[in-house]
C-alpha cells in the first residue's frame, strides 16, 4: 500500500509540480519503478482501485502492458492464469472507460497470448477463448472487439520479448483460427454501432495475409459490407482500410498471389473504379478524395505487373491514376508516383520479358507495351511539370514549407526521369520545351514580369539531362539560345546555371558547342554576381563544363584564370561563397590535367599563386598572431590546395608544388598543431598530395612524417593518424621506405595504446581510436612485414580488446574490422607468411577475444553493429577452426539456461562448427541474428547475458553505476516524503 501511494505521489509531482527538476526526478523514479518486480502487483492493484484517477490509470495500464511485453519471464509459470483473469476483469471494467486505458489492456492481453502457447492458454487458444467470453458476456463485446483487433497486430510487434520460434508459432496459431475470428466479426456486423470497429478489426486480420481462397472472400459478408460502404454518402475510413488491405491481400505470396485471387480481384476492381467520378467532385471532402486516391494508388502498386501487359482493362486503371495525378492537391496526386516508377521498371527492364523466349519476341513485346503507355506518360509529364513552380509567396515561406517545396521538386524530378525512361529523353524534352516556349513568351525582359513558369520548365529540362542524347540537335540548340534572353531574376538565374551544368556533356559533343561557350560563360559570370545561391549554382556549372569540355577549354586558360582569380580573390561584384569557390578550383585543376607536363607545371603555379599569396600573408604575421587567429582564416586557403592536389593529375608537378609549399605548411603545423580544424584541413591537403604525387614526393614525405610523428606525441590529433594511413597505402610495400615507416608506426601505435588504456578513454577519444585502427588495418594490408612482427602488434591487439565495445559507431567498426583483418591474414599473399607470428599473439588471447565478440553479438554493442560483429566472429572461427568453437562453447556455457536454452546454444555452436569445416560464411548469419535477438529480448535477459560474459575488470564499474542509480531513487523517495535533509547527508557521503 505504501508503494502504491508513492506511485500516486510521483505521478502527481510529474504532472502538477511547478519545479522542473522535481518533475524530472519524478519521471526518472517512475521509469525505474516500471522495471521492478513490484510494478506488476502495484499496477494491477491501482487499476482495480476505484479511487485511481485518469493519470494513474493511464500510467498503470501502460506499465502493465510494458511488463507483459518485455518482462513476462520475471513471473513464475503459475502466475499466468491469475494474470490472464485479472486482465480479463480489467478489460470488462473499462469496456466503456477511457479508450487509452482499454487499448493498453487489450495490447497486454494480446502480448500475453504471444508468450503463452495455445495449449497452455487453455480453452482452445485465445481466439476461441475470446469467442466464448463474448458469447457469455455480450455486454462487453466492444472491449473484446478491440482485443480482437490488436491481436494480429502483435504478430509484428517486436517490442514483445518473445523468441523468434515462439513468434512464428503464434502467427500459425492465429492463421489457423482465421475462420473463427471472421465468424466472430460477421456475427458482430448485426450491431450497427459496432460496424466501423468490426471493419477495422477485419482489416487487421487481413494483414496476416492468410491464404483464404479468393472465391470465399469474394462473397464474404465482411467484404461485401466494406465494398458497399464505399458508395455511402459519408465514406467510411474503416471500409477504405479493409478494401486497401484486400487489394494487398490479393497479391501477397502467402495468399497464393493474383492468379489464385482472381475472383476477389474481379469483385474489388469494379467497385473501386466506380469511385473515379468522385475525384473531380468539388463537393467531396478532401479527406474522402484522399482515401479514394489511396485506393487507386494501392491498385496500381499491387497490380502493376498485370497493368504492364497493356490490356484494355488495365488501361482503365491507368486513366484513373492519371486522374488522381491531375488533382490540384499535391498530397493526393503524389500517391501515384510510386506506381509510375514501378510501371516504368516493368516496361523497360528485360527481366519482365524473359517468358517471351527469343530476343526478337522480347523486343517486339517490349516495343508494343512502350507504345501502349506512350500517351499516358506524355500526359503525366504535362501534369506533373507545373508542380515544381515556385508559389507566388515563396519569399514568405517558412523553413519547413520551403523544405517541403524542395522535396516536392525532387519527387517530380524522379517522375520525369521515369517518363523519360519510357518515352526517351528527346520525346520528353520536346514536351518540356513547349512549356518553356510558352513560359518565355510571357516572361519578357522586364524585371517584374512572370519568371516562375520559365524557371519550372527549365528545372524539369534539367531533371532529365541524363536521358537526352549528347547528339540531340533539334531542341537543345534552341534551349541554349533562349537562356541569354531570360531576365536575371535570382531563382531563375540559379536554375539557368544549373541547367547549363547539367548539359555540359551535350555542350562538349554539340557541333556548334564552341560558338555557344561565350554566351554560356557570360551567363555563369552573371550568376556569380547576382546572389550567393546563383553564384554557387554558377560555380557548380563551371565545374561540370570544365570537367566534360576540358579538352576544348585547354586553349582558353587565360579567360578561365580571369574568372578564377576574380572569384577566389573576391574581386568586383562576384559573390561566390568560399565553399563553392572550391568548384572553380576543381574546374581549373581538371583542365590543367589535360595539358602537357611542361604547360601543366606553369598552369599549376598560376593556379596556386592567389592561394599561396593569401596564405603567405597570414603566415608572415608571426607565430603570436597566427596562434590567435580563427581556423577559417587558414582552412579557406588550405582547402583550395587540397582540391588542387586532388584533381591536378600531374604527379611530378604536384610533388614540386608541395615541396615549394612545405615551409608554409610546416609553419602552420608548428604553430597551430593544437587546433583540430586547421590540422584536419592541412592533413587533408597533404593526403591528396601524397596520393597524387606518390613516389615523386622525395624528401618532402620524410619531412612530413617526421613533423606529424613529433606533433602527435604532444597534441594527439587523430588526423595525423589518418594522414599516416594514406602514406602506408602508397609507400607500405616500398623496401626503400621500410625503416622510416617502421619507426613511424611503432611511435604512433605505442603512444596511442598509452592514451587508450580503458573503455572510458576510448569513449572520450573515439576519433583517435577510429583512426588508429584504420591505420592498423592499412598496415595489415599494405605492410604486414613491418607491422605483424613489431613489438606494438600484441599491445594493439590488447588495446582492441579493451575498446571494441565502445559505443561510438565508427570507432567500434574500425576495431572490429582490424580484428577481422587479423583473422583473415591468410587471404592475402603478403600476409600469409606471418600467420605463425599472428597465432602466437591471438591463440593465448583467443578465449577472451571470443568472449568479447559473443558479448558484442548479444548486447554489448547495438544491433546495428550486428553484421560487423558477426563477420569478425565467423572470421575468427574460420581462421582457428574447432579451437575457436571450443572457445565459443566455453563462453556460451557461462550464460544461464534461463536466458539461452540448450537448443539455442546448440544451434549457435553448430553454425560455428560449419564455418570451422569450411562452410560459406554468408549462408550462416541467420543463427547469429537469432541468438542476438534472444539475448536482447528484454533488459533483464540482456543484463543477465552481459553480466555472465563481462570480463571481470568491468564488473566493478558496472556495480558503481548501479549503486549511483539506486541512491538517486532513494533520494527522490525521501524528497517525496519531505525528508530533504536526508538527501543532503547521503550524497556527500558516497560521492
Amino acid at each position: 500500500m505504501e508503494l502504491q501511494n508513492t506511485v500516486k505521489e510521483a505521478l502527481n509531482a510529474l504532472y502538477h509540480h511547478p519545479d522542473d527538476s522535481v518533475r524530472m526526478q519524478a519521471d526518472r523514479w517512475l521509469q525505474d519503478f516500471q522495471r521492478t518486480i513490484d510494478a506488476w502487483q502495484v499496477s494491477d492493484n491501482l487499476l482495480h482501485d476505484a479511487t485511481s484517477n485518469l493519470e494513474t490509470l493511464i500510467f498503470c495500464s501502460q506499465t502493465l502492458r510494458s511488463k507483459v511485453q518485455r518482462d513476462f519471464e520475471e513471473l513464475p509459470s503459475e502466475a499466468f492464469r491469475p494474470l490472464r483473469d485479472s486482465l480479463n476483469t480489467l478489460l470488462k471494467k473499462f469496456h466503456k472507460g477511457p479508450p487509452k486505458v482499454r487499448t493498453q489492456i487489450s495490447i497486454a492481453v494480446a502480448a500475453l497470448a504471444v508468450h503463452v502457447p495455445a495449449e497452455d492458454w487453455g480453452d482452445g487458444g485465445i481466439v476461441k477463448w475470446l469467442r466464448d467470453e463474448m458469447n457469455s458476456h455480450p455486454e462487453f463485446i466492444p472491449g473484446f472487439l478491440e482485443l480482437l483487433m490488436v491481436l494480429p497486430e502483435e504478430v509484428f510487434n517486436y517490442k514483445i520479448a518473445a523468441r523468434q520460434e515462439r513468434r512464428r508459432q503464434f502467427e500459425k496459431e492465429l492463421t489457423s483460427e482465421m475462420e473463427v475470428a471472421l465468424n466472430i466479426l460477421t456475427a458482430c456486423l448485426n450491431i450497427n454501432e459496432l460496424k466501423e470497429q468490426v471493419l477495422e478489426a477485419f482489416a487487421s486480420w487481413l494483414r496476416l495475409r492468410h491464404g483464404i481462397p479468393g472465391a470465399v472472400l469474394a462473397s464474404h459478408p465482411l467484404v461485401l459490407t466494406a465494398l458497399s460502404s464505399l458508395n455511402s454518402e459519408l465514406l467510411s475510413e474503416a471500409s477504405v482500410n479493409v478494401v486497401s488491405e484486400l487489394i494487398h491481400y490479393t497479391t501477397a505470396g502467402s495468399s497464393g498471389g493474383a492468379s489464385v485471387q482472381i475472383p476477389l480481384i474481379q469483385v474489388i476492381v469494379p467497385q473501386v473504379m466506380n469511385l473515379k467520378v468522385q475525384l473531380r467532385d468539388s463537393s467531396k471532402d478532401e479527406e474522402d478524395v484522399k482515401a479514394i486516391g489511396r485506393l487507386f494508388a494501392d491498385m496500381g502498386d499491387s497490380y502493376v505487373e498485370l497493368i504492364a501487359t497493356g490490356s484494355d482493362e488495365s488501361m482503365l486503371i491507368v486513366h484513373a491514376l492519371l486522374e488522381v495525378a491531375s488533382h490540384p492537391e499535391y498530397d493526393i496526386a503524389s500517391m501515384t508516383f510510386n506506381f509510375w516508377h514501378n510501371l516504368q521498371v516493368n516496361l523497360t527492364k528485360r527481366d519482365a520479358y524473359l517468358s517471351f523466349g527469343n530476343e526478337a519476341s522480347i523486343e517486339a513485346e517490349r516495343n508494343r507495351r512502350l507504345q501502349v503507355f506512350r500517351s499516358s506518360y506524355e500526359s503525366l509529364v504535362s501534369l506533373v511539370s507545373s508542380r515544381v513552380q515556385y508559389p507566388e509567396d515563396y519569399q514568405d515561406l517558412s523553413y519547413e514549407d520551403l523544405k517541403d517545396f524542395k522535396q516536392t521538386r525532387y519527387a517530380v524530378a524522379d517522375v520525369l526521369i521515369d517518363a523519360a525512361s519510357v518515352l526517351g529523353g528527346e520525346a520528353t524534352l520536346k514536351i518540356l520545351y513547349m512549356k518553356l516556349v510558352e513560359a518565355v513568351a510571357s516572361c519578357g525582359n522586364e524585371e517584374h514580369n512572370e519568371w516562375r513558369p520559365a524557371e519550372a520548365a527549365l528545372y524539369c529540362i534539367r531533371a532529365i539531362s541524363n536521358y537526352v542524347s549528347v547528339v540531340e540537335a533539334e531542341v537543345m540548340p534552341q534551349v541554349m539560345n533562349m537562356l541569354p534572353k531570360l531576365p536575371h531574376q535570382p531563382q531563375l538565374l540559379q536554375t539557368v546555371c544549373l541547367t547549363i551544368g547539367a548539359y555540359s556533356k551535350w555542350l562538349d559533343a554539340a557541333p556548334g558547342g564552341l560558338s555557344i561557350f561565350p554566351s554560356v560563360i557570360d551567363i555563369l559570370m552573371s550568376g556569380m554576381s547576382i546572389s550567393e545561391d546563383s553564384a554557387a549554382a554558377a560555380a557548380l556549372a563551371f565545374k561540370h563544363i570544365c570537367d566534360d569540355c576540358r579538352k576544348k577549354l585547354c586553349g582558353s586558360l587565360d579567360g578561365l584564370f580571369h574568372i578564377y582569380h576574380r572569384a577566389v580573390n573576391g574581386e568586383g561584384n562576384f559573390k561566390v561563397p568560399a565553399e563553392d569557390s572550391l568548384h572553380l578550383v576543381e574546374a581549373l585543376s581538371m583542365v590543367i590535367t589535360e595539358l602537357p607536363p611542361d604547360h601543366a607545371k606553369k598552369a599549376l603555379e598560376a593556379l596556386c599563386l592567389p592561394v599561396v599569396t593569401s596564405l603567405q600573408e597570414v603566415v608572415n604575421q608571426g607565430p603570436e598572431i597566427l596562434d590567435k587567429k580563427v581556423a577559417r582564416e587558414f582552412t579557406v586557403h588550405i582547402d583550395r590546395f587540397a582540391y588542387i592536389f586532388r584533381y591536378v593529375n600531374h604527379p611530378e608537378a604536384v610533388a614540386d608544388a608541395i615541396q615549394r609549399l612545405w615551409p608554409i605548411f610546416k609553419a602552420i603545423f608548428d604553430v597551430r598543431a593544437w587546433d583540430m580544424r586547421t590540422m584536419e584541413s592541412l592533413c587533408r591537403a597533404c593526403k591528396y598530395a601524397v596520393r597524387t604525387s606518390g613516389r615523386f614526393m622525395g624528401i618532402t614525405i620524410g619531412a612530413m612524417l617526421e613533423e606529424i610523428q613529433g606533433l602527435y606525441q604532444l597534441h594527439h590529433q587523430p588526423c595525423f593518424l589518418y594522414l599516416s594511413s594514406e602514406v602506408i597505402k602508397i609507400f607500405g610495400s616500398d623496401p626503400s621506405c621500410a625503416n622510416y615507416l617502421k619507426n613511424l608506426i611503432e611511435a604512433l601505435f605505442s603512444h596511442t595504446t598509452c592514451l587508450l588504456k580503458n573503455i572510458r578513454e576510448f569513449t572520450a577519444r573515439p576519433d583517435i581510436a577510429d583512426d588508429c585502427f584504420l591505420l592498423a588495418s592499412r598496415c595489415i594490408r599494405y605492410c604486414p612485414q613491418l607491422f605483424i612482427p613489431s613489438a606494438v602488434f600484441p599491445s594493439l591487439v590488447d588495446c582492441s580488446m579493451i575498446g571494441v565495445t565502445v559505443q561510438h559507431r565508427e570507432a567500434s567498426n574500425s576495431i572490429l574490422t582490424f580484428l577481422s583483418d587479423i583473422f583473415d591474414l591468410a587471404k592475402t599473399s603478403p600476409g600469409e607468411q606471418y600467420q605463425s607470428i599472428r597465432d602466437t599473439v591471438i591463440i593465448p588471447r583467443g578465449a577472451s577475444i571470443t568472449r568479447i565478440l559473443i558479448a558484442c553479438l548479444t548486447g554489448a554493442l547495438p544491433s546495428s553493429r550486428l553484421e560487423t560483429v558477426t563477420y569478425a566472429l565467423l572470421a575468427l572461427t574460420r581462421a582457428y577452426g574447432m579451437k575457436a568453437v571450443e572457445w565459443a562453447k566455453d563462453c556460451i556455457s557461462l550464460v544461464p539456461l534461463t536466458a539461452v536454452t540448450e537448443v539455442e546454444r546448440t544451434r549457435f555452436l553448430q553454425t560455428l562448427s560449419n564455418v570451422a569445416t569450411g562452410a560459406d560464411i554468408n549462408t550462416l548469419t541467420v543463427s547469429m541474428e537469432e541468438l542476438s535477438d534472444v539475448c536482447r529480448r528484454n533488459r533483464t535477459v540482456q543484463e543477465i547475458v552481459q553480466g555472465a560474459l563481462r570480463p571481470h575488470e568491468f564488473v566493478a564499474s558496472f556495480w558503481v553505476g548501479q549503486l549511483r542509480d539506486c541512491l538517486s531513487v532513494l533520494f527522490f523517495f525521501f524528497f517525496l516524503s519531505g525528508f530533504h535533509y536526508l538527501g543532503f547527508f547521503i550524497f556527500p557521503f558516497f560521492f
